[in-house]
Formats: C-alpha cells, sequence, structure tokens
C-alpha cells in the first residue's frame, strides 16, 4: 500500500494538465463508449429500438448526474486533504462517501424501477414504444450499484492525481461491453437473443467491472478505504462531500431534465426526431471527451494547488485550459461539419433520422469552445467551494436560455430553430461562467 501525496503542487503546469488530461480521454470515451456502442448495435435492430433507447438517455443521464455530482464533490473534499497531506481524513472521507452512494443507489434503483411507465409517458413515448423502453430499463435500474459506486470511486482515485488508472478500468469495461454487446442482443452461439435487454445486460456486467476495479485500487493501492466506523465522522464527512455534491448533482440533474423536455419537444416532430437527438447527442458526447476529461482533471489540480496556497498556478491552470478548450471545439466544429453525413450513417440507413442528425451536428458544434470554458469554470467553482454560484449558472443556461430558446427556435423555425436555440444557450452560458469565475478568483487572489 502507499499513502496519497500531494503530487501536482510543483512542476510545470501545462505540462502537468497534459500528463493527467491524455489517459483521462481514453477513460473519457470509454465511458461515453457504453453509450454509443449501445446504439450502433440497437440500430440495427430498428427504428423502433434505437428510439426506444434515445427516450431512455435523459433518464439514464439523470442517475450519471448524480454519480458526477457525489463525484466532484469527493473529488474535491479528497484532494485538499491531500493538499494539507492528511492521509487520515482522506481514508474516511472516501469510505464514507462509498457508503452514502450505496445509499443513493438504492434510493433510485426502487424509485425509478417503479415509476418506468408514467415517467415515460410524460415524455412522450407510445405505447409500442414504451414496452421496449421496459426491456431496457427494467434490467438497467437493478444494476444502477455498477453505474454509480465506481464513479465515486474513480473520483477519489482522480484526486490523487492518477488519472491512468481510472482510465484502464474504463478501457477495460468498454472492452467487455464491445464483446457481450453483440452476442446478447443478436443471440451469437450459444447466447439467446435479447434485444433490447441484452444490451441492458451487457451495460451492467461491463459496469460491474469497473466497481471491482475500483475498490480493489482504493483498498490496496492507496488504502484510501478505512473500515473503522464512527457515527460522528460520518455525518461529518458526509455534510462535507455534500456541501459540494448535493448542489453538483442537482445543478447536473437540471441538464437531462432540460434534454427530457426537448426530447418532448423533438417528439411532435416523430419517433425519427427522437431518435436522431439520441443518436446526434452521443456522437458528441464522444466529440467532446477531451474537453470532459480536462474538466474532471482540472478540479483534483485546482483543490491540491488552492489548498497548498499556490494560487497562480490555479489562474495558470484555468487560462490553459480555456484556451485548449476554444481550440478544440474549433476543430470539432469543422471537422463535424465536413463529415456529418458518413458520421450520421454509421448508426442508422434511414435517409430521415440521418438528414436530422447532420443538421444538429451542423449547427450545434459552434458553441463546443464556450462550452469546454462551462465545464472548466463550474469546476473550478464546486473545487473552490462556490457550489452555489456554480449552480446559478447551470440554472440560467438551461431554465433561462437552454428550454426557451428551444422553444422560441421551434414555433419560428422548426428543427433548425430548436438546435439553434441549444446553440445560443451554451455560447452565453459560457460567457457568463467565465466572467463569474474571474470575479470570485479576484476576490480571493
Amino acid at each position: 500500500m502507499k499513502n496519497t501525496k500531494a503530487l501536482l503542487i510543483q512542476g510545470p503546469v501545462k505540462q502537468i494538465l497534459f500528463k493527467m488530461t491524455l489517459p483521462m480521454i481514453f477513460a473519457m470515451i470509454g465511458m461515453i463508449a457504453f453509450n454509443l456502442i449501445d446504439t450502433f448495435f440497437v440500430g440495427r435492430l430498428g427504428t423502433n429500438e434505437l428510439t426506444a433507447l434515445s427516450f431512455t438517455f435523459p433518464v439514464v443521464l439523470v442517475i450519471i448526474s448524480v454519480s458526477l455530482g457525489l463525484g466532484v464533490g469527493v473529488s474535491a473534499v479528497v484532494s485538499k486533504a491531500i493538499g494539507k497531506n492528511n492521509h487520515e481524513k482522506v481514508q474516511r472521507l472516501t469510505t464514507d462517501s462509498l457508503l452514502l452512494s450505496l445509499i443513493v443507489v438504492i434510493f433510485f434503483a426502487i424509485a425509478g424501477y417503479f415509476t418506468i411507465e408514467p415517467l415515460f409517458k410524460l415524455l412522450g413515448a407510445s405505447q409500442e414504444i414504451l414496452l421496449l423502453i421496459k426491456q431496457y430499463m427494467s434490467i438497467w435500474y437493478w444494476g444502477v450499484v455498477f453505474v454509480v459506486i465506481p464513479m465515486v470511486g474513480n473520483n477519489a482515485i482522480r484526486a490523487t492525481g492518477d488519472t491512468k488508472t481510472p482510465a484502464i478500468i474504463m478501457l477495460v469495461a468498454i472492452l467487455v461491453n464491445i464483446i457481450l454487446d453483440p452476442l446478447l442482443i443478436f443471440g451469437i452461439g450459444i447466447f439467446p437473443r435479447l434485444g433490447l435487454q441484452g444490451a441492458a445486460i451487457a451495460t451492467v456486467i461491463a459496469r460491474a467491472v469497473t466497481l471491482i476495479f475500483s475498490l480493489w485500487v482504493l483498498y490496496f493501492r492507496y488504502d484510501m478505504i478505512n473500515f473503522k466506523f464512527s457515527f460522528r465522522e460520518l455525518i461529518n464527512s458526509w455534510k462535507t462531500v455534500l456541501y459540494i455534491g448535493l448542489p453538483v448533482s442537482l445543478t447536473k440533474i437540471i441538464t437531462p431534465l432540460a434534454i427530457g423536455i426537448i426530447t418532448k419537444l423533438l417528439a411532435s416532430y416523430g419517433p425519427y426526431a427522437v431518435a436522431a437527438f439520441g443518436v446526434a447527442t452521443r456522437i458528441e458526447f464522444l466529440a467532446l471527451a477531451a474537453v470532459f476529461a480536462l474538466s474532471s482533471v482540472i478540479g483534483p489540480f485546482v483543490g491540491q494547488n488552492w489548498a497548498a496556497g499556490k494560487k497562480e498556478r490555479v489562474n495558470l491552470g484555468i487560462k490553459y485550459s480555456n484556451k485548449f478548450s476554444m481550440y478544440w471545439g474549433f476543430t470539432l466544429f469543422i471537422l463535424l461539419a465536413l463529415f456529418r453525413n458518413p458520421i450520421a450513417s454509421l448508426f442508422t440507413n434511414n435517409p430521415e433520422i440521418i438528414s436530422t442528425i447532420s443538421l444538429y451536428l451542423l449547427i450545434v458544434p459552434i458553441c463546443y469552445g464556450l462550452f469546454g470554458v462551462l465545464l472548466v469554470s463550474t469546476t473550478t467553482l464546486n473545487v473552490l467551494h462556490k457550489p452555489l454560484h456554480s449552480a446559478f449558472i447551470i440554472l440560467i443556461q438551461m431554465f433561462v436560455l437552454y428550454v426557451p430558446l428551444a422553444y422560441l427556435g421551434s414555433s419560428l423555425f422548426g428543427l433548425v430553430g430548436i438546435f439553434t436555440g441549444i446553440t445560443l444557450a451554451y455560447l452565453i452560458s459560457g460567457i457568463l461562467s467565465s466572467i463569474i469565475l474571474k470575479k470570485v478568483l479576484y476576490k480571493n487572489f
């Protein structure tokens, strides 16, 4: 076993961020690939199955958002404890956070399972599509423990500055998913043809791999799990994590809720529009893997350096991160605009779905650079114990900009208007987040 040490408070800032981000890109690709692989194989089953899977996306994203929120809270407090060289505090926070995530999992699994039908009816799913959704979600919910706990655990690992291990864990899991998906969906060899149920089972098994490996690393490699129990310390740990994690979780839930509203709006254009939106957003998540990776490593970097009093390094880290986000966003805009049709054709041969995916990939990527700035800014605000500032930005982004502009655009210009409204929402909120972060940093320097 080796104790955690503050590894991010010395050395060139740019090189440290690059070294941390590179393996995290693979981890993010692995995480996003879960959805993309399912989408690719399920698309071969038919349009109804692809539409059903697209309806599940905002609901699945709610659980992922809660997991990410808890993970951000854990990463923030653990990285600060590491920055202060308090290993006992690191153990306590990590162990208690894993227990908290287990309790959260149980609640969501039970609540989600018994609300499948009314929830997806509310989102606009027809009875035919609803039957397919039940096949997928009834299995996925009972495997949700394998989704939440590893995300929290991997964030604790990243707080040490180790981004390679979580990346390896995710790549192993994605390999398992790639192998099992076609076997269970289509019934190859000795395996039965299970369709959407097969996709859910493959995902649950692959996620179970991440659970086993992440707990092993936390316990045996970093000695971050301690089975000594103290109710008072448990409550204190939960308060510390939830102070950041709860607002982050709630604000991250806002995103899938808004996506759910947009999904319902798109349902009025027919099932093809919903299917296209589901595929396009999955492509988007993959394209932005580098930006998501950077936004996840900036948290531990800021946490350790801020706790060690090295605020100038924090400033430099944010500056480099924002520059990269803008360059990466511009590059994606060009590439997706040029290759949008062949990319869309990878997931379906339906011309209406391909056309709508292509339209999305032509318009929305304009905002990707400032979307990266938004991610970096909100992550940094959370680590600096300003979760309410971050929550304010996300609330403005989704309910003042994203949803109203999409509805306004829909009434004026149809699908083009919806996608333009989404783009404007991210552009404005990216600028707003940068302004708010600069004010917070100025007050604390």
